[in-house]
């Protein structure tokens, strides 16, 4: 084992306290290793008065911590898997996921107890496509607008009134010890993005025996259900900005996986369901997504890209 790690992080609170999180497991499971934390801005850090949509969702938090460890400034980076593109430079893999936290999304509000209570027409914040679609699917009558910004920024603007509630996911609140979750939706009403939750760590391929050393970090059951979420939102060419959602579970040796491809405006939402052994993440990962391919989400996907999708 190396005497020395370098990890690659993000800047912001959420990427610091899992990069901490990940430092504290190796120094304790080796004492006479010292981890840094080598903190790197990201093309999406730096845009902020953008929707990410616009700007290309593709690997805007990952591009430029997969730079510093091509270049050997890092050897390995902490990402939260939802912000990780589906497809890797070939020289880095994805070589560990860490035990999930809670993979659901949060409602916030300081006003409301829920989605339901939110007067028509009120003001609500997200980021995301998947969420927007979805909240769109429940309540037509919102107003749904863009927020940017890192976990403590959005929730600063939720205070300072700019919204009457806002959309996050319960694990950055969770890592950050912040009681601010007013409810929770369930999967079954809000589904997850694909990795929500999840930790990962990446690495170069040809860093066999760090890899080995860090092996411990690795937890099975995650692993196994965010590779058959990867796969699926692999073959439907998505990015982490795109209305697509996907969320597995594991019982014994069976992964149940469901996935959404949906319009931008909720009006189409396609959902599905799957099992299969979890053996075979990646195939039913594929599965899924040609289903929902084949049940029109081919042509909401070609409309939201502007292109063809194979």
């Amino acid at each position: 084992m190396q005497k020395h790690i370098k990890i690659g992080t993000r800047k912001s609170l959420l990427a610091l306290a899992q990069s901490n999180g990940i430092k504290a497991q190796i120094e304790a499971r080796y004492p006479d290793v010292t981890v840094e934390l080598v903190k790197i801005m990201t093309k999406g850090d730096k845009i902020l008065d953008v929707p990410l949509a616009k700007v290309g969702g593709k690997g805007l938090f990952v591009k430029e911590l997969e730079e510093a460890m091509l270049n050997r400034e890092v050897d390995i980076a902490v990402h939260s898997m939802k912000d990780v593109p589906a497809e890797l430079p070939d020289e880095l893999h994805l070589a560990l996921i860490t035990k999930r936290e809670d993979p659901r999304d949060a409602f916030i509000s300081n006003k409301h107890q829920g989605l339901s209570a939110l007067p028509p027409g009120a003001k609500v914040g997200t980021s995301s496509l998947r969420r927007r679609a979805q909240l769109a699917k429940i309540r037509p009558d919102l107003t749904i607008e863009d927020l940017r910004g890192n976990l403590d920024t959005r929730l600063r603007k939720l205070d300072e009134g700019q919204y009457e509630a806002i959309i996050l996911a319960a694990a950055g609140l969770n890592r950050l010890g912040l009681k601010r979750a007013t409810a929770y939706f369930p999967a079954a009403e809000m589904l997850p993005a694909v990795g929500q939750g999840a930790v990962g760590i990446e690495m170069r391929r040809d860093a066999v025996q760090l890899l080995a050393g860090l092996s411990f970090l690795d937890h099975w059951p995650t692993k196994v259900t965010v590779q058959a979420e990867r796969a699926f939102l692999l073959r439907l060419e998505g990015g982490c900005q795109v209305p697509i959602a996907g969320f597995c579970t594991v019982t014994g040796e069976e992964l149940t996986l469901t996935g959404l491809v949906a319009s931008v405006d909720g009006k189409e939402v396609i959902t599905k369901t799957a099992s299969g052994p979890a053996s075979q993440p990646e195939e039913l990962g594929k599965r899924l997504a040609e289903e929902l391919l084949a049940l029109g989400g081919k042509a909401i996907l070609q409309e939201v890209y502007g292109q063809e999708i194979a």
